[in-house]
């Protein structure tokens, strides 16, 4: 708890894990995205990259675990995280009765997720607490990360312009005029002002992805969110596209970008995650991951794609 709640974390991931019916994504992911960090996550296809992504913003619910933006709580509470909780269980009563000790007792729990539906009112009552102290609105706090797809996911119905100002102005974050002035300055940032009156079935996509970060851009957020950002690019847009990324992160913009992009990874990032099975493999610096990297399975990706 006290590590979350360091004033550098901008977002928490603890223990983290992701089921789609019988199938677990993410094994117990835990990791923490500092203010103003870099950090690209690498891995083969099937790993659990894009799901984690998405469960930073609750995109999708974890199954277990945790989600933290700042000293903010986005998930309901994880019992299994909070042993003062996991002491006014049932459970943890049955097993003291039984002669376990109070580490013996926490273990079992904690890794063979022992905890049913009814647990008794004094657990109930303390993770309320936990929630009413420090839980935050969903909406309110994906206002402060913007996301970007693979596929762009402008809303072709909606010139460039429309497509920029929607949220703001929905949101009541700025007034229209403030909204399309903010939109302009953004547009003409990435040389495509004369766009303004097109719809995105007539631009590249090179183009529509650029013009789908700047909509992320538009709403103001502290941390950028990229899921494989390039994936869906011919190969000659890909470099327009990661130009914006670059000028992001000189900038100082906090950001976590999935990508199938080696060098820029290594060119980028303060901080890379090698994600295989639904966990983290290893971590480090691009140089300790591409250079020196102690995992195997990491050695044997890395001699794949390089």
């Amino acid at each position: 708890m006290k590590e979350i709640q360091n004033n550098d974390i901008m977002i928490g991931v603890r223990d983290v894990h992701k089921h789609f019916g019988e199938l677990q994504v993410l094994k117990g992911v835990t990791c923490n995205i500092r203010q103003g960090e870099r950090v690209c996550i690498i891995g083969p296809s099937g790993s659990g990259k894009s799901t984690l992504l998405r469960c930073m913003n609750l995109m999708e619910e974890p199954t277990r675990g945790e989600i933290w933006l700042q000293k903010n709580l986005l998930t309901a509470p994880d019992p299994y995280l909070y042993p003062d909780v996991l002491r006014k269980t049932r459970t943890y009563e049955r097993l003291i009765t039984a002669g376990e000790s109070d580490e013996s007792a926490l273990r079992q729990i904690f890794e063979n997720s022992l905890l049913k539906k009814r647990e008794g009112k004094a657990s109930r009552v303390a993770l309320s607490a936990i929630e009413a102290s420090c839980r935050m609105d969903i909406n309110h706090a994906r206002e402060k990360m913007g996301m970007v797809f693979q596929h762009f996911n402008l809303f072709n119905h909606l010139t460039i312009l429309e497509n920029l100002i929607l949220a703001p102005v929905q949101l009541k974050k700025m007034t229209r005029e403030q909204a399309e002035e903010k939109a302009m300055q953004l547009l003409q940032r990435i040389g495509l002002r004369d766009k303004r009156d097109e719809y995105p079935a007539r631009l590249s996509g090179g183009q529509k992805q650029r013009i789908a970060i700047i909509r992320a851009l538009a709403m103001n957020p502290e941390v950028m969110l990229f899921d494989e950002p390039t994936s869906a690019l011919d190969p000659e847009m890909v470099g327009e596209v990661l130009d914006l990324i670059r000028d992001l992160a000189n900038e100082g913009m906090t950001m976590v970008i999935v990508t199938h992009e080696m060098g820029f990874a290594r060119e980028v990032a303060d901080r890379v995650l090698f994600m295989d099975r639904g966990v983290i493999q290893e971590e480090g610096t691009p140089e300790e991951i591409f250079k020196t990297p102690k995992n195997a399975r990491l050695q044997e990706f890395l001699s794949k794609v390089l």
